[in-house]
């Protein structure tokens, strides 16, 4: 099967210096130095203040399934995720490969909600960053498989002087040299990006090999209540699950009664 991530980052490469085209770097360093006087509500925090853990995430597409909510809406779906009970959410900005926008941030931080999201992209330069930040994300997401330890240190430090936070994510035993640079939480990813294969024993079998003190965060493939249970038992403070909701009449009420069952 073809690696989909490389597909992927190569024509994130070509999207990047079309934004850059489109708004310069300069002048959007200039939009979101305003906003650096005024701190996000914290991910990492949330995550371990919560009952639950839950990231739920707002995807109306994939890669491997294709549409799952290609109607969703922005404004409706974010913010009944935080009346029913979500700790954050995580919002897909990637257009192509994921229908996600920058946009459906900001609409629903007009819509009400308020507790912290998530930017979920496949980050690469420094420049996406600042369209986090000026859309109104609270954490970025940097996967360890796309970035050369190097690279994500740069990125990380970028990050924490705009005033996000980091989700950096991890999937195999090689890659957990990147828990050294110490992100605000560890996550676990238990979908190979190359194949887009998925197996939730990855998160219990790289858990003990984190740093004791990471806020762990298990990603993909978790669509039952008990296995967040499990998960917690393991270490684990966040569980981002968004295809077990999305695919539902009613994403919002399908995460009340997931967390009823916890």
């Amino acid at each position: 099967m073809q690696d989909i991530l490389q597909e992927i980052v190569a024509h994130k490469r070509v999207e990047v210096e079309r934004f850059k085209a489109e708004l310069s770097e300069q002048e959007i360093h200039r939009r979101v130095e305003p906003l650096l006087d005024f701190s996000v509500a914290s991910l990492s925090q949330a995550l371990t203040a919560s009952d639950s853990g839950i990231i739920a995430e707002f995807k109306r597409k994939s890669p491997s399934k294709g549409w799952i909510k290609e109607e969703g809406q922005a404004d409706i779906i974010p913010l009944s995720y935080q009346q029913n009970g979500a700790a954050a959410l995580s919002i897909l900005t990637d257009e192509k490969y994921f229908g996600g926008n920058d946009e459906f941030i900001k609409i629903a931080r007009h819509a009400g909600v308020q507790i912290p999201i998530l930017y979920k992209n496949f980050v690469i330069d420094e420049y996406q960053l600042f369209q986090a930040r000026l859309c109104g994300a609270s954490a970025v997401l940097l996967i360890a498989a796309d970035l050369k330890n190097t690279e994500c240190k740069m990125l990380l430090n970028t990050a924490h002087e705009l005033g996000l936070e980091v989700l950096l994510e991890m999937h195999s035993e090689s890659e957990l040299e990147y828990a050294e640079l110490e992100p605000d939480m560890c996550g676990i990813n238990n979908r190979n990006l190359g194949s887009f294969v998925t197996d939730v024993q990855n998160s219990y079998r790289l858990a003990e090999l984190l740093p004791k003190d990471a806020v762990k965060v298990s990603e993909s493939g978790i669509s039952d209540p008990a296995t967040v249970r499990s998960l917690r038992q393991a270490g684990f403070r966040g569980f981002l699950i968004g295809e077990t909701f999305m695919k539902t009449p009613d994403p919002g009420q399908a995460l009340n009664e997931f967390i009823a069952k916890l």
